[in-house]
């Protein structure tokens, strides 16, 4: 092997090196520990939660109603499930 192929690389050797003390700090019990609230803080993100969430479903529709809910644009489905909504049996 060449000298080359021995040499480690100094970023990878300070990797290496603050690897090694954090070890050496958790066998000492002196390791970072997160309070649950700087774990939640770091875990936030994302979209918000739903309070109702939706199901999915497999519903079967003629090529063209399902064209022409499409062709209405962006949020056809919204619109579809509102109308779905509306004339369910039993909605005021």
């Amino acid at each position: 092997m060449s000298d080359a192929a021995r040499q480690v690389d100094t970023d990878t050797a300070s990797l290496l090196a603050s690897i090694e003390r954090g070890l050496a700090q958790t066998a000492r019990g002196e390791g970072r520990v997160n309070t649950p609230e700087q774990i939640m803080a770091r875990r936030l993100g994302g979209r918000p939660v739903q309070a109702e969430h939706k199901k999915p479903v497999t519903l079967r529709l003629d090529a063209d109603v399902l064209e022409r809910w499409r062709a209405s644009g962006k949020g056809w489905q919204t619109r579809a499930a509102l109308a779905l909504a509306k004339s369910a049996p039993g909605a005021a």
